[in-house]
Protein backbone atom coordinates (compact mmCIF):
# COMPACT_ATOMS: atom_id res chain seq x y z
CA UNK A 1 0.00 0.00 0.00
CA UNK A 2 2.93 2.24 0.64
CA UNK A 3 4.38 1.77 -2.62
CA UNK A 4 0.79 3.01 -4.40
CA UNK A 5 0.83 5.92 -1.56
CA UNK A 6 3.93 6.59 -3.36
CA UNK A 7 2.64 6.58 -6.88
CA UNK A 8 -0.14 8.57 -6.49
CA UNK A 9 1.33 11.58 -4.46
CA UNK A 10 4.08 11.68 -7.40
CA UNK A 11 0.85 12.05 -10.13
CA UNK A 12 0.03 14.43 -7.90
CA UNK A 13 2.95 16.25 -8.03
CA UNK A 14 3.98 15.87 -11.60
CA UNK A 15 0.29 17.05 -12.69
CA UNK A 16 0.25 20.28 -9.96
CA UNK A 17 4.38 20.79 -11.62
CA UNK A 18 2.57 20.58 -15.25
CA UNK A 19 -0.32 23.17 -14.04
CA UNK A 20 2.02 25.83 -12.34
CA UNK A 21 4.31 25.81 -14.86
CA UNK A 22 1.77 25.93 -17.92
CA UNK A 23 0.47 29.27 -19.64
CA UNK A 24 -2.91 30.20 -17.93
CA UNK A 25 -4.71 31.41 -21.27
CA UNK A 26 -3.74 27.97 -22.41
CA UNK A 27 -5.12 25.84 -18.79
CA UNK A 28 -8.27 27.70 -19.37
CA UNK A 29 -8.35 27.03 -23.32
CA UNK A 30 -7.71 23.06 -22.54
CA UNK A 31 -10.16 23.93 -19.27
CA UNK A 32 -12.99 24.83 -21.79
CA UNK A 33 -12.66 21.71 -23.87
CA UNK A 34 -13.79 19.90 -20.41
CA UNK A 35 -17.56 21.44 -20.83
CA UNK A 36 -17.79 21.53 -17.78
CA UNK A 37 -18.58 23.72 -14.45
CA UNK A 38 -18.39 22.37 -10.83
CA UNK A 39 -20.00 23.79 -7.46
CA UNK A 40 -17.58 24.37 -5.32
CA UNK A 41 -16.73 26.74 -2.65
CA UNK A 42 -13.63 27.84 -1.28
CA UNK A 43 -12.04 27.62 1.82
CA UNK A 44 -8.82 29.49 1.24
CA UNK A 45 -9.69 32.16 -1.84
CA UNK A 46 -6.59 33.08 -3.85
CA UNK A 47 -4.07 34.70 -1.71
CA UNK A 48 -0.86 36.11 -2.64
CA UNK A 49 2.48 36.35 -0.57
CA UNK A 50 5.81 35.67 -0.72
CA UNK A 51 8.46 32.53 -0.27
CA UNK A 52 11.93 32.42 0.66
CA UNK A 53 14.15 30.80 -1.86
CA UNK A 54 17.64 29.21 -0.67
CA UNK A 55 20.25 28.02 -2.79
CA UNK A 56 23.07 25.66 -2.62
CA UNK A 57 26.67 26.41 -3.64
CA UNK A 58 27.54 23.89 -6.23
CA UNK A 59 24.30 22.25 -6.46
CA UNK A 60 24.98 20.35 -3.07
CA UNK A 61 27.29 22.40 -1.18
CA UNK A 62 26.41 25.10 1.70
CA UNK A 63 22.89 26.46 1.49
CA UNK A 64 22.28 30.29 1.23
CA UNK A 65 19.41 32.89 1.35
CA UNK A 66 18.92 33.37 -2.71
CA UNK A 67 16.18 35.57 -2.60
CA UNK A 68 11.83 35.89 -2.20
CA UNK A 69 9.43 35.02 -4.78
CA UNK A 70 5.86 36.08 -4.71
CA UNK A 71 3.22 33.10 -4.89
CA UNK A 72 -0.38 32.09 -5.08
CA UNK A 73 -2.61 29.69 -3.50
CA UNK A 74 -5.76 28.78 -3.34
CA UNK A 75 -8.06 25.49 -2.06
CA UNK A 76 -11.23 24.80 -3.07
CA UNK A 77 -13.96 21.89 -1.86
CA UNK A 78 -15.94 20.58 -4.33
CA UNK A 79 -19.65 20.08 -3.69
CA UNK A 80 -18.67 16.38 -3.67
CA UNK A 81 -16.58 16.88 -0.46
CA UNK A 82 -13.20 16.48 -3.18
CA UNK A 83 -10.49 19.58 -1.00
CA UNK A 84 -7.98 20.74 -4.21
CA UNK A 85 -4.83 23.05 -3.18
CA UNK A 86 -2.44 24.91 -5.94
CA UNK A 87 0.45 27.28 -5.85
CA UNK A 88 1.74 29.55 -8.78
CA UNK A 89 4.52 31.72 -9.02
CA UNK A 90 3.19 35.74 -9.51
CA UNK A 91 -0.36 36.92 -8.65
CA UNK A 92 -2.46 35.10 -10.75
CA UNK A 93 -5.56 34.37 -9.17
CA UNK A 94 -7.07 32.51 -11.65
CA UNK A 95 -4.39 30.34 -12.16
CA UNK A 96 -4.40 29.37 -8.20
CA UNK A 97 -8.14 28.31 -8.29
CA UNK A 98 -7.91 26.81 -11.50
CA UNK A 99 -5.54 24.78 -10.56
CA UNK A 100 -7.00 23.69 -7.14
CA UNK A 101 -10.41 23.02 -8.98
CA UNK A 102 -8.44 20.84 -11.15
CA UNK A 103 -6.80 19.26 -8.37
CA UNK A 104 -10.08 18.62 -6.83
CA UNK A 105 -11.28 16.59 -9.97
CA UNK A 106 -8.58 14.77 -9.84
CA UNK A 107 -9.39 12.76 -6.47
CA UNK A 108 -12.22 11.06 -8.53
CA UNK A 109 -10.96 8.47 -11.04
CA UNK A 110 -12.74 9.24 -14.03
CA UNK A 111 -12.15 12.89 -14.29
CA UNK A 112 -8.68 12.33 -13.30
CA UNK A 113 -8.04 10.61 -16.79
CA UNK A 114 -10.14 13.15 -18.52
CA UNK A 115 -8.11 15.93 -17.50
CA UNK A 116 -5.09 13.76 -18.07
CA UNK A 117 -6.13 13.26 -21.64
CA UNK A 118 -7.60 16.88 -22.41
CA UNK A 119 -5.71 19.32 -19.70
CA UNK A 120 -2.26 17.72 -18.45
CA UNK A 121 -1.04 16.32 -21.51
CA UNK A 122 -1.13 19.18 -23.99
CA UNK A 123 -0.19 21.30 -21.36
CA UNK A 124 2.89 19.15 -20.80
CA UNK A 125 3.60 18.67 -24.66
CA UNK A 126 3.18 22.52 -24.72
CA UNK A 127 5.92 23.31 -21.61
CA UNK A 128 8.33 21.01 -23.88
CA UNK A 129 8.42 22.74 -26.85
CA UNK A 130 8.64 26.09 -25.29
CA UNK A 131 11.66 24.48 -23.38
CA UNK A 132 13.03 22.86 -26.58
CA UNK A 133 12.67 26.17 -28.04
CA UNK A 134 14.41 28.32 -25.44
CA UNK A 135 17.32 25.52 -25.33
CA UNK A 136 17.62 25.66 -29.28
CA UNK A 137 17.62 29.48 -29.03
CA UNK A 138 20.48 29.47 -26.01
CA UNK A 139 22.54 27.10 -28.01
CA UNK A 140 22.26 28.97 -30.74
CA UNK A 141 23.99 32.04 -28.94
CA UNK A 142 27.03 30.10 -28.01
CA UNK A 143 30.52 30.63 -28.03
CA UNK A 144 33.55 28.22 -27.65
CA UNK A 145 36.33 29.12 -26.50
CA UNK A 146 40.27 27.93 -26.85
CA UNK A 147 43.40 28.38 -26.08
CA UNK A 148 46.16 28.27 -28.83
CA UNK A 149 49.77 27.60 -28.18
CA UNK A 150 51.93 29.76 -29.46
CA UNK A 151 55.63 28.63 -29.72
CA UNK A 152 57.81 27.22 -26.80
CA UNK A 153 57.69 29.59 -24.34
Amino acid sequence: MRQFMGDLQSIRRNRLAVLAMSDTSELVKCWKTLGVDPEFTMPRAPQTGIVGLRGRIGGGGDAFNFGEATVTRATVKLASGSIGHAYALGRDHTKAKLSAIIDALCLDDDWSARIEDNIITPLRNQIESRDERRAAETAATKVDFFTMVRGED
